[in-house]
């Protein structure tokens, strides 16, 4: 009788141990998903940036080194979200995009300043339209990392609670990196005032 008392609470324990388990991979998951999101709006950004930039070199023939370190900015962008795409949550690589992505927004506010002083470069239609297509992207941008960030959140709270702690522990469930933008939160998109 007590052989079957042992074995059932061993099963109980057994089973409850799979449940933290497949629990604890579904949010992993789910931060790869939210991060395959912003994937999809990163690149849709890189994306318009050298359509902007052709139609301001005709404008901005004087600019180049302007235009050239906003080619630069998106050219590093690309490889920090590479990076990242290859292991999402990996905080050297979260690190990596996030100062990219800094850096380019920089560069495109100084495009966008240096702008405001060529009046047929703000009329022109193209250049209009790219830069509201870029400035709701930008707004996208924004929404996918915080659906991204939530999804770390969550995840790296279930690993850390106890009894998940110790599956987690046992199985190297690592903790995840949310994406911080410096001053991401205070920032607004990019103005753009054709």
């Amino acid at each position: 009788m007590g052989f079957w008392i042992l074995l059932a609470v061993l099963v109980a324990a057994a089973l409850y141990a799979v449940g933290i388990y497949n629990g604890l991979v579904k949010a992993r998951n789910g931060y790869k998903n939210a991060f395959a999101q912003i994937d999809v709006q990163l690149t849709r950004r890189y994306d318009l940036i050298p359509n902007l930039v052709e139609i301001a070199k005709g404008y901005m023939a004087h600019e180049r080194e302007t235009l050239e370190a906003v080619i630069a900015a998106r050219n590093s962008a690309q490889t920090g979200l590479s990076a990242a795409k290859a292991n999402p949550g990996d905080a050297q690589a979260m690190q990596q995009l996030a100062g990219a992505e800094n850096a380019l927004t920089q560069t495109l506010g100084k495009l966008f300043a240096l702008a405001e002083a060529y009046p047929d470069l703000k009329a022109n239609q193209n250049m209009m339209q790219l830069s509201e297509e870029l400035t709701s992207t930008e707004n996208k941008v924004a929404f996918a990392r915080q659906a991204y960030n939530d999804s770390v959140m969550g995840y790296n709270n279930a690993r850390e609670v106890f009894p998940s702690s110790v599956v987690a522990g046992m199985f190297n469930f690592a903790a995840a990196e949310s994406l911080q933008i410096e001053g991401y939160e205070k920032r607004e998109a990019v103005k753009v005032s054709f």
